[in-house]
């Protein structure tokens, strides 16, 4: 005779819905801990994920039934991947093994769980598969983009009264994932802790404009003008990482590695429909020779003032070396 899981706190159960597998792929290289390390210092059991687990077919889907009849207690449901709500509002379009709706599961299972968590901006806010039209009526778990609502519903609390943890990322930093969930395990993490699109404030109280290694050409707003140059990207290059709200450039990926050491603007990826911001990526709109999109951090006037002055004292090395793929300085422009 099969039994259930066992009682203790800090069953974890890991789905995954509408997106690329992206967010599982950058948890699965956590460092300093390593995921494995991680979950087991926490005191977390991962009853099921799709990367990490066997169970699969009937096995699987008795643990889910398990699990709604109350047989298995749940503390964190993870979702991954954006909710598909289509074709007109049936859930038809992602069906699980034995004929039922993965909308309907994840709905059931929220309403058992102590705390839900949206694993990357697609579970969060629907991201990149609610672009285009949106065919497939996907969204978040409590957001449909940057409106409250989603699957379910705006006034949703699980049963420890939190509102859905929103991980926002696109894919999120693997460190953003564990520190979150060694934060619910230890019940360290509550409503003031989230921000006002449910993010947890450990990474979303930072700018990714925070330790970004082009920061001297931002001061002295010695811009990048094409692909490859070194200067600052937001002026021409259409990077948001002075209005973006995550912390990759002071906790940096396996270690070494942000998009914007990787030579490519922020996008702004934990926001809620930057999968479709009207323009390319690789561009800043403009009004009157002005970014659209300033920092949030100064007023208006002031960045606009201080842009003036800041160009007027730009020193010639960076005025140089901005617009070239290689640091260029006065004493080399006569060399052959």
């Amino acid at each position: 005779m099969k039994t259930s899981v066992a009682s203790a706190p800090g069953n974890l159960l890991w789905m995954q819905s509408g997106g690329c597998g992206g967010c599982s792929m950058s948890l699965l290289g956590a460092e300093s801990p390593d995921l494995l390390t991680t979950i087991e210092g926490a005191g977390l059991r991962v009853l099921w994920h799709p990367s990490l687990s066997e169970a699969c077919g009937s096995e699987f889907n008795r643990m889910l039934d398990d699990i709604e009849q109350d047989r298995t207690p749940l503390d964190i449901l993870c979702l991954e991947g954006s909710v598909i709500m289509g074709p007109g509002g049936s859930g038809k379009f992602h069906r699980l093994p034995d004929g039922g709706v993965m909308k309907d599961r994840i709905d059931a299972l929220a309403r058992k769980a102590r705390f839900v968590v949206a694993i990357g901006t697609c579970a969060a806010y629907g991201g990149i598969p609610a672009a285009g039209g949106n065919p497939t009526e996907s969204c978040g778990l409590q957001y449909d983009g940057g409106v409250p609502g989603g699957l379910l519903g705006a006034d949703f609390t699980s049963g420890d009264e939190m509102r859905v943890v929103n991980i926002a990322g696109c894919p999120v930093h693997p460190g953003w994932v564990t520190d979150t969930l060694m934060q619910l395990a230890a019940g360290a993490l509550v409503e003031e802790q989230l921000d006002e699109l449910g993010r947890p404030r450990s990474y979303a109280d930072h700018l990714v404009h925070h330790g970004c290694p082009r920061n001297e050409y931002y001061e002295f707003k010695a811009s990048a003008e094409k692909a490859g140059d070194l200067g600052c990207m937001m002026e021409n290059r259409g990077c948001l990482g002075t209005q973006a709200r995550a912390d990759c450039n002071t906790r940096l990926w396996n270690g070494e590695g942000s998009c914007l050491r990787g030579g490519y603007p922020c996008i702004n990826c934990t926001a809620p429909g930057f999968e479709e911001p009207g323009h390319s990526h690789l561009e800043t709109p403009k009004i009157a020779g002005i970014p659209i999109g300033l920092p949030t951090d100064m007023p208006k006037a002031w960045f606009v003032a201080l842009s003036s002055l800041s160009k007027a004292a730009t020193p010639s090395r960076l005025k140089e070396s901005a617009t070239s793929d290689h640091l260029v300085s006065s004493s080399q422009k006569g060399r052959k």
